[in-house]
């Protein structure tokens, strides 16, 4: 007997985080498509990702892709940007193909955070010179570096680690005093590494909340990007254009919530992410 209830019938968008950062991403998704059902899956069990090798990573995250495929999801949005940079492109060209191997096009669909970003993030910039704040693994990866090259090969990017943002707001200290010691020290760093640094972009589905404290601590002129309006807009542009697969999810408005880890502790920390109250079930990978 799974410990969770599924809705009968529901065909809902997946959305994927490693914890509760992706809902930042899901609040901004459902204003924009309040229409669609949603099961958003965070492996709160196993965070953090951003710490953990290429391969962990990798199958970690498509063992929760495929637990939600498994609940119904034609698509499923990696909410993360560590997921994103370490997992989407195998999942995409390798996972699939191997998932529907009699089929040309494969009739799910998993998309990331970090392309939707990437094809807009030059349009913002009048230096041509941006910064990337992220985790350790997001900027290992290079994939920011190497997207926007794709997009906008003559913009410069700048990329600085922020190991302590992720803990900091997991633990309630984001609004914090203490949280601006580690805002400034970093921010600083990214903004010595060139003066025409014009648009930063937060890389990392945790640092909305931190944003008072960025824009503190960042000189006026300097244009900050959240990524949830901009997903949003593009998976909005991705069901239009593809509405094959938006035929397929249903729309009754239902939300979801699934943690890998204790509902009562994800449905208190959620709150704060989602930015109403959360009631969460617990999912176990391993049924």
């Amino acid at each position: 007997m799974p410990d969770f209830l599924l809705i009968t019938f529901m065909h809902p968008i997946g959305i994927f985080d490693s914890g509760y950062g992706g809902l930042t991403i899901m609040r901004e998704i459902v204003r924009a498509l309040p229409q669609y059902d949603y099961v958003y899956l965070g492996d709160n069990a196993r965070t953090p990702y951003g710490t953990r090798s290429f391969e962990t990573v990798y199958h970690y995250t498509l063992e929760c892709v495929q637990r939600l495929f498994t609940m119904g999801c034609p698509l499923v949005v990696l909410a993360c940007n560590t997921a994103s940079a370490k997992a989407l492109r195998n999942i995409q060209q390798l996972d699939l193909p191997k998932m529907y191997p009699d089929s040309s096009t494969p009739p799910v669909r998993v998309l990331g955070v970090i392309r939707p970003t990437t094809e807009v993030i030059g349009q913002y910039s009048k230096t041509g010179e941006v910064g990337i704040l992220a985790t350790k693994g997001t900027v290992v990866s290079e994939s920011y570096v190497v997207e926007i090259e794709k997009f906008f090969p003559e913009v410069r990017v700048f990329q600085e680690a922020c190991p302590m943002w992720v803990p900091l707001v997991e633990n309630g200290e984001y609004d914090h005093a203490g949280a601006d010691f580690f805002v400034k020290q970093h921010i600083d760093r990214l903004l010595a590494k060139s003066p025409q640094i014009d648009t930063i972009l937060l890389a990392c589905t945790h640092y909305p909340l931190l944003l008072p404290k960025i824009r503190q601590h960042t000189p006026a002129n300097i244009t900050i990007l959240s990524q949830g309006e901009i997903v949003a807009r593009s998976l909005t542009d991705y069901l239009n254009r593809h509405p094959d697969i938006a035929a397929r999810c249903t729309q009754t408005g239902q939300r979801q919530f699934l943690t890998t880890d204790s509902p009562e502790d994800f449905s208190r920390q959620a709150t704060v992410f989602w930015g109403e109250t959360v009631v969460a079930e617990h999912l176990s990978l391993s049924q």
